[in-house]
């Protein structure tokens, strides 16, 4: 096997660790969670114990137990029947030990809740009390489990799961990002990858968007859905997009790193210079570097500490001749794009 193939699943793997870190402080960060996305990294990457934390960090915590659930539900070929069990465990896993009176982890509500605002289309009242909840989610999952909507696109289908899940609104506390949740475990278990855990991010991108299209939906009296599903699927598609110009332009990245082992077997470029180049493509391959910048900016001038300035010129030209540099007023900058 060769070394791109031995890297291509790792990098799947970081891939899909930064859009979870990504997804997990955007679905917090939309019901207000302060943390900063640097933040909710160093929490993922720690051991948690049971003891109590305070809110914004439990809440990531929670959010993390709740992806890690989630995980462990394969993908399958025939359509996933969501459950209101299924529902009542994220619920209960993502609030649990959140400060909240009005809000019981895993059962619904019993009391009025407010939804919106007035600057993004106004404020909308869900059902009021639990027996009407709980009818209603008996004749959503019937719904969302019917023939009918079970024919429809995966990821109208999980819009839709979405949308009618809003408007119930059946917990105290933690709809939004139990919703969520629901809406990227649906595509998950249909086979989509990346794009469950992007989606979230995208709403938090288009914040005001994202409201808004729930309550012109909402006050349509025809109940046409359009506007919320093609919001949606907006999103759908400018996380595809994004994924594949990310997994583009890390195969350009993989293949110049194959192409420079080659070099070097070969002889063709010095240890120094495919060095320079692994440093580069370190920083993703798209930051410039001067001739200055190998003496005086790290960790290139650990490179060039005992280095003439004319033996750093010949590297330059050198890496130039092979097209694995690029020169733009007094820089340079890896050609990946040559390369790929």
């Amino acid at each position: 096997m060769s070394r791109l193939g031995l890297l291509l699943p790792d990098w799947a793997a970081s891939l899909e660790e930064e859009l979870i870190r990504r997804s997990i402080f955007s679905t917090a960060a939309i019901e207000g969670n302060p943390l900063q996305e640097e933040e909710v990294g160093r929490i993922i990457e720690q051991k948690h114990s049971e003891a109590k934390h305070d809110e914004a960090k439990q809440a990531i915590i929670n959010l993390i137990k709740v992806y890690n659930y989630i995980k462990t539900i394969k993908p399958i070929v025939e359509h996933y029947r969501l459950t209101e069990k299924f529902i009542k465990d994220v619920h209960k896993i993502i609030t649990l030990n959140l400060l909240n009176p009005d809000n019981t982890p895993g059962n619904y509500r019993d009391h009025i809740v407010k939804v919106g605002d007035r600057e993004h289309g106004g404020i909308y009242t869900p059902p009021k009390c639990r027996v009407d909840i709980e009818n209603l989610m008996k004749e959503f999952i019937e719904w969302i489990n019917s023939e009918e909507v079970m024919q429809l696109d995966r990821f109208i289908r999980a819009a839709l799961a979405h949308y009618h899940l809003g408007l119930i609104h059946p917990f105290g506390n933690g709809n939004g990002r139990t919703i969520r949740i629901i809406e990227a475990m649906l595509l998950r278990v249909s086979g989509i990858k990346y794009v469950p855990t992007m989606l979230s991010n995208y709403y938090y991108r288009q914040i005001d968007d994202y409201y808004i299209a729930f309550s012109q939906t909402q006050k349509n009296r025809e109940e046409d859905m359009t506007e919320f599903i093609k919001f949606a699927l907006k999103g759908v598609i400018e996380s595809l997009k994004e994924i594949k110009c990310r997994i583009t332009s890390n195969i350009r990245l993989l293949v110049t790193r194959d192409y420079l082992h080659f070099l070097r077997e070969k002889k063709r470029i010095t240890q120094r210079q495919f060095d320079l180049i692994y440093i580069l493509m370190g920083d993703g391959g798209f930051n410039p570097i001067s001739l200055k910048d190998l003496f005086n900016k790290s960790p290139y001038n650990t490179l060039y500490r005992h280095v003439s300035e004319r033996t750093a010129r010949r590297d330059i030209a050198k890496l130039l001749e092979l097209n694995i540099l690029t020169h733009e007023n007094d820089h340079y900058i890896l050609d990946i794009h040559a390369l790929g």
